[in-house]
């Protein structure tokens, strides 16, 4: 007597359906590849076919984790939602692919200080190839002022450089040479 229900391990109802198809370029079998970005379909005959499709495809509706309840798009006016996207969550319009607005997840609110070097562009926040964030002018690349920390829109009281930063819960002055630093805001 097996404790076992055979009817889980059965093989003929859980085949995928792309099992059966032939490739479309040169006819040969399709198989399950794994690569750095995760599963796909792909030709048995590699490399001498190149035919590859993704192993899920995902709709535009798909992607959308939650509409933000009292949210609307600056451009067209329709609700904005978390999505999930290939570099991870963010904040987008609900009616793409009619409008692309797409919003930083990790802003604030907050008002971007002035560039200290050119006076003319908007400190901005950016993130690296490698997701860490940090501050540069938005006239880039006439102006190359970056700031790996956080700037703060207050004028340094020892040598009066137009921003400070914020960095480990304490106020400092990027400049060099210039040791001010304060206690900041918790």
């Amino acid at each position: 007597m097996s404790k076992i229900d055979p009817s889980l391990f059965n093989t003929q109802e859980s085949t995928p359906d792309w099992d059966k198809e032939p490739c479309p370029q040169c006819g040969a079998t399709l198989e399950l590849r794994h690569g750095k970005h995760g599963a796909f379909i792909g030709c048995a005959s590699y490399p001498a076919c190149d035919y590859v499709r993704p192993l899920k495809v995902i709709e535009h509706d798909q992607d959308i984790e939650r509409v933000l309840d009292g949210s609307e798009c600056p451009r067209c006016g329709h609700p904005l939602a978390l999505k999930k996207g290939r570099f991870g969550l963010f904040i987008g319009c609900t009616h793409y692919p009619d409008c692309d607005h797409i919003a930083d997840i990790n802003d604030r609110g907050q008002a971007e200080p002035r560039c200290p070097i050119c006076n003319k562009g908007q400190l901005v926040a950016r993130t690296s190839r490698y997701g860490k964030r940090f501050y540069a002018c938005n006239h880039y690349p006439d102006c190359r002022f970056v700031l790996n920390d956080q700037p703060v829109d207050e004028r340094c009281p020892d040598c009066g450089f137009a921003i400070l930063i914020k960095r480990k819960g304490q106020i400092h002055c990027p400049k060099k040479g210039c040791g001010y630093q304060k206690q900041g805001p918790v």
